[in-house]
């Protein structure tokens, strides 16, 4: 099985998770963790960095994050998305500065937009005082040839919650209380400062010790193999890893269709506005910074749990682990461990690190498996989750006409919670996606979703539109509790 990794970042994330879970999987991870750094940075010369030492001191706060801590030993372990300090560095100190494209105008437009005298003119061109900037950005809207750089890192550019600051150190510092864990961070640092805790090593050691640990798949695992390895194949694969069983988290998803279009039901006859549940970074993100809509906030469960119930039922010693995309679903996990549904939560990231560990090459295998529709399948993608919902909904509802807004990003999704909130939203149904275009672009996905969407869809294009329920004949024999209150 071999990956082309889309940046080093992506390539030393792998090489730790690879060497964490096969420390893990020999039961030496203990006394060997201090190997790993040596064992991917070789010899005294930096690959990377300025030295080698600092290199390896990120590998080891790495090895810290897979292993399930926090990077420096006494950080804040309440949050998924974790500040490597060893690697923050190199972005620019102050957001705006003045480019060699100042004319040095007698018009002073930037000077006279500037409401905290930050600007002045010497040496040639403007001058603005770190000291006294606001960062308000007037200045730039003002310079008539587009002399003034916004220089806003990457990771505070990224984040749609205001959720990242620096301290005096002007290292990054992610406020708990504002990050919704949806990830973008991650993909926009360009040095692989921020990072996630991981319950790999948690879930190896159950295994080891035979545990009956359940694997779930979420619904964008079609395509992320490639084009020749199915969902049944992977499932082999996984057993093979140690899993009891894998089953899709499509299944799940075709449940929560159901459901969240009986309560829509409910909504639109009382006249009033309903969002999805299954994205936990908008979920998150309804929590968080619009409490006031909460009530507005579909009750079903997202299909992770839902799945996650539905194996319960079926194995009532089991303990179950999402595997997916989502960086979110590990907070909600966290936020969610009394519920009786998943226990734990990996990426398929660590999951590809995993096989690559134990030699496992799920095209060594072979097998079918459809559990979920393609209904269940789509909700990976954005406008998948409407589509299913208003599926069952229409069937039920022919005459009654619904109107709904497909939240595509997090932009979006805060855009359609501030109208919502001012009572001004259009529509009847808040479909809210955290990552633009869907789970398929995952912060944890293995491939980017234009190189593997081709093979995504020749592969969901062979899926059944039915339901399909592996050991269980009906909904109703099991009673999955869908809500969750």
């Amino acid at each position: 099985m071999k990956r082309e990794f889309m940046t080093d970042i992506n390539k030393i994330k792998f090489e730790v998770y690879r060497e964490v879970a096969r420390m893990a999987f020999d039961g030496k991870l203990k006394e060997c963790a201090d190997e790993i750094p040596y064992n991917i940075i070789p010899g005294n010369l930096p690959h990377y960095r300025c030295c080698v030492y600092k290199e390896r001191e990120i590998i080891r706060q790495r090895v810290r994050l897979a292993e399930g801590h926090t990077p420096l030993p006494g950080g804040n372990i309440k949050n998924i998305v974790q500040v490597l300090p060893a690697a923050c560095e190199g972005c620019p100190i102050n957001r705006f500065s003045v480019t060699n494209n100042c004319q040095m105008c007698m018009a002073k437009k930037c000077m006279s937009a500037c409401n905290f005298g930050a600007i002045t003119f010497e040496s040639g061109r403007a001058h603005i005082d770190p000291k006294k900037c606001k960062e308000c950005g007037r200045c730039v809207e003002a310079c008539p040839y587009n002399a003034i750089a916004d220089l806003m890192r990457p990771c505070k550019r990224a984040c749609p919650v205001d959720a990242i600051s620096y301290d005096e150190e002007m290292i990054v510092q992610i406020d708990d209380k504002k990050c919704i864990s949806c990830g973008q961070c991650i993909v926009g640092c360009p040095f692989g400062a921020i990072s996630d805790r991981t319950f790999m090593v948690d879930v190896i050691r159950l295994m080891n010790n035979g545990v009956k640990v359940y694997a779930m798949v979420a619904p964008a695992i079609e395509g992320q193999f490639g084009a020749n390895v199915s969902v049944g194949m992977i499932r082999e694969a996984v057993k093979a890893l140690g899993f009891a069983d894998m089953f899709e988290v499509s299944l799940g998803a075709d449940f929560v269709s159901k459901n969240e279009a009986l309560e829509l039901e409910e909504k639109v006859k009382a006249g009033e506005k309903m969002t999805t549940s299954c994205c936990p970074a908008f979920v998150n993100m309804i929590k968080k910074h619009f409490p006031q809509v909460a009530d507005k906030m579909s009750t079903t469960v997202s299909p992770m749990q839902a799945t996650a119930r539905l194996i319960k039922a079926m194995y009532p010693d089991a303990l179950c682990v999402f595997i997916g995309p989502c960086i979110a679903k590990k907070s909600e996990v966290i936020d969610s461990i009394t519920m009786g549904g998943a226990d734990y939560a990996l990426t398929y990231e660590e999951l590809y690190a995993m096989m690559e560990a134990k030699g496992v090459d799920p095209a060594d295998y072979t097998g079918e498996l459809q559990q979920g529709s393609k209904f269940g399948k789509n909700y990976s993608v954005s406008g998948g989750v409407t589509a299913a919902v208003l599926q069952t909904y229409k069937e039920r509802n022919e005459d009654v006409p619904v109107k709904v807004c497909k939240a595509n990003g997090a932009q979006e999704c805060k855009k359609a919670l501030m109208l919502l909130k001012a009572g001004r939203l259009p529509e009847d149904f808040i479909e809210g996606m955290a990552c633009v275009g869907g789970c398929v672009s995952g912060p944890a996905m293995l491939n980017k979703e234009r190189t593997f969407m081709k093979d995504r869809n020749a592969q969901i294009a062979q899926a059944d539109d039915r339901q399909i329920i592996a050991n269980v004949d009906t909904y109703d024999e099991y009673q999955v509790h869908m809500h969750r209150r």
